[in-house]
């Protein structure tokens, strides 16, 4: 298959989220949910206690599929997201990555230009062989007009979990680097650049619809920091991915950025841009135009449901009817979310 030739996959105009994308005011919205594969629904729990470790359920295809059709059963949502983790860029590079229980994600941190150096995509697609093969089934298997969507952490966020060996609240490391060596920093998001790309253009060569971007840590830098670390790799990667295979929409997700959401819009060009429940959506449709909007609930009203998770879906609702948009949350599905809160959420989308 030639590379610009997207796999043929069902009738698009059949899918609502790729109307969205593509500029069409869609009503009711399109919806999907981040995270709607997890720890919230029992049978989840039940699949990641046959898995072993959450790499091994990241890796494993027959259980990633399943986990992956698991909120499809429930909600017939209008998107299967691939069931992987944004640490599979520096695994396939060769970097250790591994979770431990009640703590999340851990990595031999980096701390020497030859360990950046030693970086090496020599087995990159070898290494992650499981998640092509995990996307082909998910579009073999999933409803024809469901959208399935890849995905990729930007290299700004994946950097941070380089240098600082897990997650963190200050990124003091990462930041040490950015500014005492940027040259060895600058090498590093380059790397992981190119391998975003190559991994995203597997995806879509597999089956994958749209893809998205998960900058989940763009809300730690500002000014020229966030221009050449945040918008600049969202840029090329966005641009690669439109010269390769033109007709696969990218979400882009910049989470925190505040008002530097307008910069970011303008320069990377996403079809879509997702947003978090800090961003008002009246500024959204007036500064972000040109962007399918998607978002941005908070993840904790679908927790607490009732009366307060009713109203400002409807307030949600009646901010985007009219414009390119995506329901969806503002972060990630937490925990402790009860699944019949999900059920009220969709039954009220659905019955606008």
């Amino acid at each position: 298959m030639h590379p610009s030739t997207p796999p043929d996959t069902g009738h698009h105009s059949d899918r609502r989220l790729l109307q969205a994308l593509s500029g069409t005011a869609v009503w009711p919205p399109p919806v999907w949910l981040m995270r709607q594969a997890g720890r919230y629904l029992p049978e989840y729990r039940a699949t990641r206690a046959t898995a072993g470790g959450f790499m091994d359920l990241c890796l494993s295809v027959d259980h990633a599929v399943e986990v992956t059709h698991q909120p499809l059963r429930r909600y017939q949502f209008d998107a299967a997201i691939l069931f992987s983790d944004i640490l599979m860029v520096p695994y396939g590079l060769g970097q250790a990555v591994w979770f431990a229980e009640g703590e999340g994600p851990k990595l031999t941190a980096l701390r020497s230009r030859a360990e950046i150096d030693a970086l090496s995509t020599d087995r990159f697609h070898d290494r992650l062989s499981a998640i092509y093969q995990i996307v082909s089934r998910l579009r073999a298997e999933i409803p024809a007009q469901t959208t399935l969507l890849g995905f990729a952490g930007a290299p700004w966020t994946i950097a941070t979990y380089m240098f600082e060996g897990g997650s963190s609240k200050s990124f003091e490391t990462a930041k040490r680097w950015l500014w005492h060596a940027p040259d060895d920093f600058a090498a590093l998001i380059e790397r992981v650049t190119d391998a975003t790309i190559q991994y995203l253009r597997r995806q879509i060569d597999a089956g994958a619809d749209a893809v998205q971007l998960f900058d989940s840590w763009a809300s730690a830098l500002g000014g020229e920091a966030f221009e050449r670390w945040v918008i600049e790799p969202n840029a090329r990667i966005v641009a690669a991915l439109k010269d390769s295979h033109p007709a696969t929409p990218v979400i882009c997700f910049p989470r925190a950025a505040g008002v530097q959401y307008r910069a970011f819009a303008q320069r990377v060009k996403p079809a879509g841009l997702s947003l978090d429940p800090t961003v008002p959506l009246d500024w959204a449709r007036g500064e972000l135009a040109g962007c399918c909007l998607q978002g941005n609930l908070d993840p904790l009203l679908l927790v607490t449901g009732g009366d307060a998770l009713r109203r400002e879906v409807d307030r949600i609702g009646e901010a985007m009817r009219g414009y390119p948009f995506i329901f969806n949350l503002g972060h990630g599905i937490v925990p402790q979310t009860p699944p019949e809160h999900v059920t009220q959420l969709v039954e009220q989308i659905r019955g606008w």
